[in-house]
């Protein structure tokens, strides 16, 4: 059987993976799917510790953070889509600035098509 000490350990290598990552990448989809291998090391920490301790509770806990890390990306990666249709670029130093340089909205309407 494995041992507690092992999980820790991969759980503390894979966050230390993401946060190396999350520090690099100015990519925001890379910076998404860093944050999430993040929240997967924790999740294994999680799981050990409620092994180990015969407690249910701490996999609960890690069940109901996934569904809400998939709600949340659900809901980055539309902003991103927007983002992407908007700036052309999913760089995450173009957003340091905000500015206002995006088109007029019947102009922006206008290239896609929309009628009024």
């Amino acid at each position: 059987m494995i041992s507690l000490e092992l999980y820790l350990i991969l759980a503390a290598t894979v966050f230390g993976m993401g946060l190396i990552s999350v520090l690099i990448n100015r990519n925001l989809i890379l910076l998404l799917i860093s944050l999430e291998v993040m929240l997967s090391g924790v999740n294994l920490a999680l799981v050990a510790l409620s092994h180990y301790l015969q407690d249910l509770r701490g996999q609960v806990l890690v069940l109901f953070t996934i569904a809400v890390a998939a709600g949340s990306v659900a809901v980055g990666l539309s902003l991103l889509v927007g983002n992407f249709s908007l700036r052309g670029n999913i760089d995450l130093s173009d957003l340091s600035e905000l500015k206002e340089d995006l088109p007029e909205r019947s102009d922006f309407l206008a290239s896609r098509g929309v009628k009024r």
